[in-house]
């Protein structure tokens, strides 16, 4: 008898590898809805920290749209909602570049393309000239890259000589042309000429090449794109249809019991009611295993909505009028089943994400409705 007992327990007692595979299954969904947020399919590959630098214009750009925690300033700053970098793969000994665009989706619109080259301090200490013609051409015929003629003329000025620092060039209508047809990119090729149309020795005018110079000043074109992300509103599950469907574990349904414990989750330690109201919510991208190539944030507050809208709704709770009357009939029980007015976010803030793609160049997001700025009865 006892042994049958025995036999019974061990059949309902659920074994701990099965809770583990249940536990991990959980989490692979988590990570994978999560990703979708973040507008990706897989994470990108993890760098070895230090082996990789982001470009010095990438951290400047995001710390100025961004504070500490990756929260958005002023959402005008930004130019669509992407930011890309690429590096010269081309390394060449003239002032000829390729950028590989592969990483960057067909769907995504082209704002502006930029091409940022460093100026390096002239060799010779005296020259009779002062300015120089910059030109930066698109590349049409691979066999006259040496030449100007038969290529096209994308971008053109004025620059003194004896000046070093960033020189930063519009080709938007070159990376157009690359996006439609990927086999049309032959590159960019920048002559140095004078006023009168001469062409210069590269000895007096020098800009930074990646094979010779430190990485910092590496050629670079950075691309503002939009790629077309909206936030997705929270659908309202119709009346007498399955929640289960909605819901994004199906397998993790509450019991009422459990229901009743969360909704008691409303008092403070203290056992008084807490009134609705904003308290904090770190992602911590470390925790979730993402730190191998993300730059910025280390993570953020997301912020979280929680306590009671009872009767009567306070200013300070910043109810909506809907709010209001449904509080009302909940106290005075005039409708059967009414619940009290729901504590959620009614005002959200995007953050921006600083990281590495699978080809080692650094992108700079923007997520919108990612952070409750504040919360209210509605």
């Amino acid at each position: 008898m006892i042994w049958i007992s025995m036999i019974g327990l061990a059949v309902c007692k659920p074994s701990v590898n099965h809770l583990e595979n249940e536990s991990e299954e959980v989490r692979s969904e988590a990570i994978r809805r999560l990703l979708e947020v973040f507008g990706m399919e897989d994470p990108p590959a993890a760098l070895v920290r230090g082996h990789k630098q982001p470009p010095q214009y990438m951290l400047d750009l995001y710390n100025t749209i961004a504070d500490v925690d990756g929260v958005t300033k002023d959402p005008t700053l930004l130019e669509g909602n992407t930011v890309r970098s690429f590096f010269d793969k081309l390394h060449s000994d003239q002032i000829e570049f390729l950028f590989n665009m592969s990483s960057v989706a067909k769907s995504e619109k082209i704002l502006t393309a930029e091409l940022h080259l460093f100026k390096l301090t002239p060799s010779l200490t005296f020259n009779r000239h002062h300015f120089c013609q910059v030109s930066v051409y698109q590349v049409l015929d691979s066999s006259k890259k040496n030449v100007s003629q038969g290529n096209k003329l994308l971008s053109s000025r004025l620059v003194p000589i004896h000046s070093s620092g960033w020189e930063v060039f519009t080709i938007t209508q070159a990376v157009r042309s690359w996006m439609s047809d990927e086999g049309s990119n032959l590159g960019l090729l920048v002559s140095v000429s004078t006023l009168a149309g001469l062409q210069m020795d590269l000895k007096t005018v020098r800009f930074s090449s990646a094979r010779n110079h430190h990485h910092s000043k590496q050629p670079m074109l950075v691309l503002f794109t939009d790629d077309g992300r909206r936030p997705v509103s929270l659908e309202i599950t119709p009346k007498g249809s399955d929640d289960s469907a909605s819901l994004p574990f199906p397998s993790l349904l509450l019991s009422a019991e459990a229901r009743r414990s969360a909704r008691s989750t409303d008092y403070d330690e203290s056992g008084e009611k807490m009134s609705c109201q904003r308290l904090p919510l770190y992602v911590d991208f470390e925790e979730i295993g993402w730190s191998g190539w993300i730059v910025s944030p280390r993570g953020y507050n997301a912020y979280h909505c929680k306590g009671s809208c009872a009767f009567p709704l306070g200013q300070n709770m910043r109810p909506t009028n809907h709010a209001t009357v449904q509080s009302i009939i909940n106290a005075l029980k005039l409708t059967k089943g009414i619940e009290m007015p729901c504590c959620v976010p009614d005002k959200l803030f995007s953050i921006n994400l600083l990281y590495f793609d699978d080809n080692e160049n650094v992108v700079l997001k923007q997520y919108d409705d990612m952070v409750a700025g504040s919360c209210g009865c509605h």
